[in-house]
């Protein structure tokens, strides 16, 4: 594949993260976006269904990792580094939301910012921006 291609569909790639992250808040369940953008200092914690949050925020994680693996994929076309990002994604995923719903468990007594950065860590694609300049120092460079 040309270059020009592959920056074609990086390109696009890129769009869709952003057009996830516009178009999800008004898809899938998420009682936390309202909360954390107005009301987290005077308000206790929203109500939440645990499962469905859980699901939800699956979804979202699950379509950003696909659209960041693909990132990942059209700029170093190397299947170790795809393995690796892939074992990553899940541990972090893991990680990540049983961490998130301890926290949720607890109520927030020790503050909202633990939860507010673990919350965005799962739906936001941060772990793009760890990875992509990591491959790229151990790469390298573009292939």
């Amino acid at each position: 594949m040309s270059k020009k291609n592959r920056l074609i569909i990086l390109s696009a790639l890129f769009v869709s993260l952003v057009a996830v992250r516009y178009l999800a808040t008004k898809w899938l369940y998420d009682p936390f976006q309202s909360y954390f953008d107005h009301d987290y200092l005077l308000k206790p914690i929203p109500e939440y269904h645990g499962l469905k949050l859980f699901f939800n925020m699956f979804i979202r994680y699950a379509v950003n990792t696909l659209i960041s693996l693909g990132i990942i994929w059209m700029a170093f076309r190397d299947r170790d580094l795809l393995r690796f990002a892939v074992k990553f994604y899940l541990l972090a995923f893991v990680f990540l939301t049983f961490t998130f719903f301890v926290v949720l468990a607890g109520e927030l007594k020790d503050g909202y910012l633990f939860a507010f950065y673990i919350r965005r860590f799962i739906i936001h694609p941060v772990l793009l921006l760890i990875l992509f300049p990591a491959f790229f120092f151990k790469k390298g460079g573009w292939n």
